[in-house]
């Protein structure tokens, strides 16, 4: 845990590395899936995830939030210009659930070829085992890495250990925290309560449907593996080989395929070999939808609140949780991606039963007292968010159903066009 008591440690708070990862579809103008080439074929930070048609910008790493969300709005930019001039314009589907869907074979997995190939072959295994519609759902990934001034200037207070194996405690005890309060997030970033009927009657399509959560994609219908993982947070190796046996005991085909919102990565290559070698480089956090409301895809205030929220975990006392906890917790990020949070009950660490959105609003007023002496921006940010809890129609969700229930995609078809950059 963080000593902010410790001046060195205090003045070095803010410091740190941010990445954001989003995924989006390219679609044609009257609203169907794109089935032309990955228009990008050399460019590192435009890449495919598991379809032909979905594109994923992986943004260079920066130091501010600011920065890497200018990153992200140009390289979106640089896409729906792109698209805008193929012999055939598409655009680029703003919203995390997709628009029309004829069948399971109109989504086109990402064709990779030579020494890549294995790619496309892992991807038709995806398809075989979860379906490809839950494919089709977007999102952005949070990257982020406390800077290593900061971390030296911790690791200073401590005597016990050589700083590899500090780092790595740090950012196991940062892991553990999120997988038990991540939900949060999921909470205050939800952004996807409609979708069009052709995602739930398949053949069909025209028709919006509202499924009573405000994301698909973190709720029960998202994604998920068909079990629930337990992590070993003692030691990086263990933590590794947990997940190592998942694979061995054929639960997953290769460690990518563990769907969980909270990840530990190692620098460069991202593998359990590299992250036991090299130990952890950043946390990903996995459950951010695309806000369409927003450009780039995601609200700069969401950006400074999850950098915010980790280092109000990352200064709080390490809470192990045993695997019944580790369990819950997993159902506790899909109940936060219901519609209504007043409806759906968290059992807090007192041990009592309140609502996820009284539960959240407590989170937020506990870290508003952490940075009462924080710059007047921190605590402009931390109300932003508080108020998701107390006035459920500022939320990102109840704003797109009121816009979108009618006929999501006509009217996305509008908004799509509207951000395109010609």
């Amino acid at each position: 845990m963080l000593h902010i008591e410790n001046n060195d440690v205090r003045k070095l708070l803010y410091q740190g590395c941010f990445g954001l990862e989003k995924e989006s579809l390219r679609i044609t103008p009257e609203g169907f899936l794109s089935h032309t080439p990955h228009p990008f074929p050399d460019d590192p930070h435009i890449v495919r995830d598991f379809c032909e048609n979905q594109t994923e910008i992986n943004t260079s790493v920066h130091h501010s939030a600011e920065g890497v969300v200018r990153e992200l709005s140009e390289r979106t930019e640089q896409i729906q210009k792109t698209l805008a001039e193929l012999p055939e314009a598409e655009l680029l589907w703003p919203f995390s659930n997709p628009p029309y869907i004829r069948s399971e074979e109109d989504i086109p997995i990402a064709q990779f070829k030579g020494a890549e190939s294995g790619n496309t072959a892992y991807r038709n295994y995806l398809s075989d085992r979860y379906g490809r519609y839950v494919m089709t759902l977007s999102g952005i990934h949070f990257n982020y890495s406390f800077s290593e001034e900061l971390l030296r200037a911790e690791f200073a207070c401590r005597y016990d250990t050589d700083f590899a194996n500090f780092r790595d405690q740090f950012y196991l005890e940062l892991a553990e925290k999120a997988a038990r309060f991540g939900w949060i997030v999921t909470a205050v970033t939800a952004a996807s309560p409609v979708a069009d009927r052709s995602f739930l009657e398949k053949g069909l399509f025209g028709g919006s449907f509202f499924t009573g959560m405000s994301s698909i994609r973190c709720s029960e219908s998202g994604y998920w593996n068909f079990f629930v993982p337990v992590f070993r947070y003692s030691d990086i190796a263990s933590y590794a080989d947990g997940i190592q046996a998942y694979v061995d005991n054929g639960y997953l085909a290769a460690p990518r395929e563990l769907y969980y919102p909270i990840r530990l990565k190692p620098a460069g290559k991202n593998s359990l070999s590299s992250l036991k070698g090299g130990g952890v480089n950043h946390i990903e956090l996995r459950m951010v939808d695309l806000n369409p409301l927003e450009p780039a895809g995601i609200n700069l205030l969401d950006v400074k609140f999850i950098q915010l929220f980790l280092i109000w975990l990352a200064a709080m006392p390490p809470r192990p949780m045993s695997e019944r906890e580790q369990v819950y917790s997993v159902q506790n990020f899909k109940r936060a991606a219901h519609y209504d949070l007043r409806t759906v009950s968290i059992e807090n660490l007192s041990g009592q039963s309140v609502s996820f959105a009284d539960e959240g609003k407590n989170m937020i007023e506990a870290m508003q007292k952490f940075y009462k002496d924080a710059p007047e921006e921190v605590q402009q940010i931390l109300e932003f968010e508080r108020q998701k809890f107390i006035v459920p129609e500022t939320r990102y969700a109840w704003i797109l159903r009121k816009e979108y229930a009618d006929d999501f995609v006509k009217k996305g078809l509008e908004l799509a066009k509207e951000r395109q950059v010609s």
